[in-house]
């Protein structure tokens, strides 16, 4: 082998050597930030997708009311399910196909329909005080 060639390959070597130490560098600086945690519970996932501390609190007292926070929650005597007591369950498939398992399609539909019906969920929950099912 030339000298020549011998220099290129040990030049290739050293650039190769800095870069994964320059790799290494920017991984431990990135492991040092802290990741956005996704919301774990039901509740929590709420407050991300209800801005107004108003309509949160409203749909707060209803699901804590209908199902305690139980995105799997079912009525024995009516087959109501989910956060949000939807009956027939299958009608919150309109806001995914995951709904039997996925909190967030649960409050999407749950939110939609508190809406569409009452005109918010502070609505859906003066009529819920009142008759104690919306």
């Amino acid at each position: 082998m030339s000298h020549s060639v011998i220099r290129r390959i040990a030049a290739s070597k050293k650039t190769l050597a800095g870069t994964v130490i320059g790799l290494a560098a920017a991984g431990s600086m990135l492991a040092a930030v802290p990741a956005q945690a996704a919301p774990t519970s039901a509740k929590a996932i709420a407050q991300q997708m209800i801005k107004d501390p108003a309509q949160f609190a409203a749909f707060n007292n209803i699901v804590s009311r209908e199902s305690g926070w139980d995105h799997t929650a079912t009525n024995a005597s009516s087959g109501a399910y989910g956060l949000v007591q939807a009956l027939p369950a299958s009608k919150m498939a309109s806001a995914g196909a995951d709904w039997k398992t996925n909190p967030a399609t649960q409050i999407k539909w749950g939110l939609d329909y508190m809406n569409e019906r009452y005109g918010s969920p502070v609505e859906a929950w003066n009529f819920w005080q009142t008759h104690h099912w919306y």
